[in-house]
C-alpha cells in the first residue's frame, strides 16, 4: 500500500521579500503543529534536465555563528546520506574530513 506525506513550509516575507519568519509542519513528524526555524536549504533533483533545484532561505534573525553551524551539521548529513545512497564509505570519508577542516577553520570543535 501507497502512503503520502506532507510537508508545508511557510515563508513571511518582508516589503523587500526578505524572509523574516520560516516554520514548516509534517504530517508524520512526531509532534503537533509548526516548528519554527532560522534557514532552510533544501535541494530537488530533476532527473529529466539532471539538474539541482535549491531552496536556500534564512531570516535576518540568523546569527552567522549558527549559519556556520548549520553549515558543518549539513556537510556531516550530506556525507551520512551520500554513504547510504551509494555505500561509498571513501568518498564519504572525503566529505566527512572536508567538512572536519570547515569546522577547525571556524574553531566550531572544541579540542
Amino acid at each position: 500500500m501507497s502512503k503520502k506525506s506532507t510537508i508545508t513550509l511557510h515563508i513571511e516575507l518582508d516589503e523587500n521579500e526578505v524572509p523574516q519568519k520560516i516554520s514548516w509542519q509534517s504530517d508524520d513528524a512526531d509532534f503537533e503543529g509548526e516548528r519554527d526555524a532560522e534557514a532552510i536549504l533544501l535541494s530537488l533533483w530533476n532527473k529529466e534536465e539532471k539538474v539541482t533545484f535549491g531552496i536556500d532561505l534564512w531570516t535576518n534573525q540568523m546569527l552567522v555563528e549558527n549559519m556556520n553551524i548549520l553549515y558543518h551539521q549539513t556537510l556531516l548529513k550530506m556525507a551520512d546520506t551520500y554513504n547510504r545512497s551509494t555505500n561509498n564509505f571513501e568518498i564519504s570519508e572525503m566529505i566527512r574530513k572536508f567538512s572536519d577542516e570547515f569546522a577547525e577553520k571556524l574553531s566550531l570543535l572544541q579540542k
